[in-house]
């Protein structure tokens, strides 16, 4: 059983929190609520690398911490700001903009969700203590590329 706290905080954005767990399910449905369906598998993708690296890496998978999620839609920009309770780190991310290179061997696991992070996400941010996340996604410019997954 998993308890999510949910609610309006100012503007367009909404505001969940829930314990440090990996039973992401219920909260990845309600974040991708309003995202276009032919957008959700990426979309949710990149949410669930992001949440699960908040409650496992940054929270420690401790029960008495949260993760908190602000989110928000305007137009056809998608938000969303992760923050966990943890200790922080620095990302070194040496990602590539071709999918080819996305998951090369050697490198090591732990890197790789953040290179999936840059490839689905157009705006991918880190605050200077490594606690929060800012992630954003345009999904109906003409400009925009068509989705990864379907």
């Amino acid at each position: 059983m998993i308890a999510i706290s949910l609610h309006r905080t100012q503007g367009n954005w909404g505001k969940m929190s829930f314990a440090s767990t990996l039973y992401l399910c219920p909260v990845l449905d309600l974040l991708l609520a309003k995202v276009p369906p032919e957008w959700q598998p990426e979309v949710r993708l990149g949410l669930q690398e992001a949440l699960v690296n908040a409650a496992k890496h940054g929270n420690q998978l401790d029960p008495s911490k949260t993760v908190v999620v602000e989110f928000s839609v305007t137009n056809d920009l998608y938000s969303w700001v992760i923050s966990d309770q943890g200790a922080g780190f620095q990302p070194h991310c040496k990602c590539s903009d071709s999918p080819e290179e996305l998951l090369p061997e050697e490198e090591s696991e732990s890197g790789r969700g953040f290179c999936i992070l840059h490839q689905i996400f157009d705006q991918v941010h880190w605050n200077n203590q490594g606690t929060k996340l800012r992630l954003s996604k345009q999904v109906k410019s003409s400009k925009r590329r068509q989705p990864l997954l379907s």
